[in-house]
């Protein structure tokens, strides 16, 4: 048995550029950042801050959402596998990239942060999930009011 999988969580390096291929698939790329903070070890020794990038891959519906939504230091969730890539550059040297092809993307942070990155006229609300988004609660049924009609209750909000 083997497993493929990653989580991140980290923050857009830049814009998702997105293109379509045949058929109107679109896919987007983007990098995200991830940072290991400092810290001292026992003996004094300390170990400075780390960053990591890497480069993230999303098809389809959620490549859509991405050219909507991540925006440079938009942060994020994404969860999906690694990928190598090789090939030969100009010079004739072999090289090698690693891609994240995210199956799961959320989009992270406070409202505002999100809203003003969001395309004019969007809202953060309106943000579709992705078909593979972790399960929510389900959501409250508010047909049935906690007071009876023409009265209040006592609950200060």
């Amino acid at each position: 048995m083997s497993v493929n999988k990653v989580i991140l969580v980290g923050n857009a390096g830049d814009d998702a550029k997105v293109r379509y291929l045949e058929n109107n698939v679109a896919v987007a790329n983007f990098s995200v950042a991830t940072t290991e903070r400092a810290y001292t070890l026992s003996n004094g020794t300390q170990v400075p801050e780390r960053t990591e990038w890497h480069n993230v891959v999303v098809w389809r519906g959620l490549a859509e959402i991405a050219e909507k939504y991540v925006k440079k230091g938009t942060q994020v969730y994404i969860e999906g596998k690694i990928q190598s890539r090789t090939w030969t550059d100009k010079d004739g040297n072999k090289r090698y990239s690693y891609d994240i092809l995210a199956d799961n993307m959320q989009l992270l942070g406070r409202k505002s942060d999100t809203s003003t990155s969001a395309s004019a006229g969007g809202d953060a609300d309106e943000v579709p999930a992705p078909k593979k988004a972790a399960s929510k609660p389900a959501k409250a049924d508010n047909s049935a009011p906690f007071a009876p009609a023409g009265q209040s209750d006592d609950l200060p909000f």
